[in-house]
């Protein structure tokens, strides 16, 4: 990664999923980048300190009816030092299209976590590795009967009829207990003055709201 790549993830360290979206609905970027549906369950089920940040390596699986050609090798050798694997598969799929030994991979190559837009599998496999996941739900089944990976490192849509999003390599992901939300890289460099300005607002309006000022009186004093 370049260095103004490794600044960006290292000021977004400090920043919640909420903090970023707030930012990116002053930006008017849809939902404020906000995935509906996928949630932490590993290394624990929505509970601890876990926070993911890094650009997306995407991962497009489809039919195996699609007139796709099969993806000629294994997606997760090629995972980058430092990314968060972003896997997409069609929605209301009944099979898992990740796994504890995709996970032992991905850590091997520095990856830091992973967000599966479907189901996994192996999850006391993956809580044992200690190792991010964010996904929409479990399951047993792999995926070989059903899907096959189509394309590696490709733009792919939010596997849902709630939102219209779009995750694109090397967009940033950001996962906590919150949620998911994706930053677009070409706005990355506004939205952060605009996340520390919030939460200095915000830290100012908690202090005076627990000292007895109103919601209301402290929203006009300090945003």
């Amino acid at each position: 990664m370049s260095e103004p790549h490794d600044a960006i993830i290292t000021a977004l360290q400090k920043y919640t999923t909420c903090d970023v979206s707030d930012a990116l609905c002053k930006l008017k970027y849809r939902n404020g980048g906000f995935l509906s549906g996928l949630t932490m369950w590993s290394p624990q089920r929505q509970d601890g300190q876990t926070k993911i940040v890094g650009p997306a390596y995407t991962v497009k699986y489809v039919p195996l009816d699609d007139p796709s050609p099969k993806y000629p090798t294994h997606y997760i050798d090629a995972v980058p030092s430092g990314s968060v694997i972003f896997v997409s598969c069609p929605a209301k799929t009944p099979n898992a299209v990740y796994g504890g030994l995709m996970s032992t991979r991905a850590l091997a190559s520095g990856a830091v976590g992973s967000v599966i837009d479907g189901r996994f599998r192996d999850l006391q496999e993956q809580r044992a590795l200690e190792y991010p996941i964010f996904a929409r739900d479990v399951g047993t089944a792999p995926p070989a009967e059903l899907l096959k990976v189509a394309a590696v490192n490709v733009p792919v849509k939010l596997q849902t009829h709630e939102q219209d999003m779009e995750i694109r390599p090397g967009d940033y992901l950001i996962a906590d207990l919150n949620g998911v939300v994706v930053l677009p890289f070409e706005l990355a460099e506004q939205a952060l003055p605009l996340m520390q300005k919030q939460v200095e607002a915000d830290d100012k309006m908690a202090f005076e709201i627990r000292k007895g000022m109103s919601f209301t009186e402290a929203s006009k004093k300090f945003r």
